[in-house]
């Protein structure tokens, strides 16, 4: 994956551990489109390798435009080799008793469907180019619900588990593999919709952007013939039993 011709779109691309993973992907060659909302975001993220990244706004809830997205990448660059799914939010009230049904709404349409519809339009592609990578961004709270992430953000996140997990079977006899990576803590501007602040102690203790940054530099390199269904990363503060 390191071919300078190699095409990358990183969801979630402003902060935090998509702004990681789309600095580790262009800085080993590819060219990397990152989205999001926030276009400011997205630029100061494409400043940091110019040339090399390109910010492109856009909502991954909203089909049309994820629609539009992919078909001008295709167009401009001829192909997509690398899919990083990586867009996710929370909400600060989060257990049954206090989330609001507009908020469960935006949580699976964000952190669910937004992977399903960028999954579902960038496949065409990689089938026609017999190859391609697809990384969700998961959490372990996709393998283990607690009341840490809070009732949606928990669904949402076992949604796309069987998402990855379904498109990597159905999807492998094309050349296509798909890796499930489940972060433990990581600090990121996700944490200021915590219902209890994090202090700085605590945020020290934790995995880093570019941790996670780094197993998908790692999973894009590897041979196309290799693929990883699932990674666990936690930081060796976080018990994981």
């Amino acid at each position: 994956m390191s071919s300078p011709s190699a095409v990358a779109l990183v969801t979630g691309g402003g902060s935090g551990i998509g702004a990681a993973i789309a600095r580790v992907l262009a800085q080993s060659g590819l060219q990397v489109t990152v989205t999001g909302r926030r276009l400011p975001e997205l630029e100061q993220t494409a400043a940091q390798v110019p040339g090399k990244i390109e910010a492109r706004a856009a909502d991954v809830a909203n089909r049309t435009e994820v629609e539009r997205l992919v078909s001008d990448l295709v167009a401009k660059h001829g192909r997509i080799d690398v899919l990083v799914n990586c867009a996710g939010m929370n909400t600060v009230k989060r257990t049954i008793g206090n989330i609001s049904p507009e908020d469960w709404e935006r949580v699976l349409q964000v952190n669910a469907s937004g992977a399903f519809h960028c999954i579902q339009c960038v496949l065409p592609q990689m089938r026609l180019q017999k190859r391609g990578t697809i990384v969700n961004i998961s959490s372990v709270a996709g393998l283990r619900a607690a009341p840490l992430g809070g009732v949606a953000y928990n669904a949402s996140k076992f949604a796309m588990t069987a998402l990855g997990t379904s498109v990597g079977e159905e999807e492998r006899a094309n050349g296509i593999r798909v890796t499930n990576i489940f972060p433990g803590e990581v600090d990121t501007p996700i944490l200021a919709a915590r219902p209890v602040p994090v202090t700085e102690e605590h945020r020290q203790r934790m995995l880093q952007p570019e941790d996670v940054a780094a197993t998908v530099g790692l999973v894009c390199a590897l041979p196309q013939h290799v693929r990883i269904p699932e990674l666990v990363i936690v930081p060796i503060s976080q018990s994981f039993v």
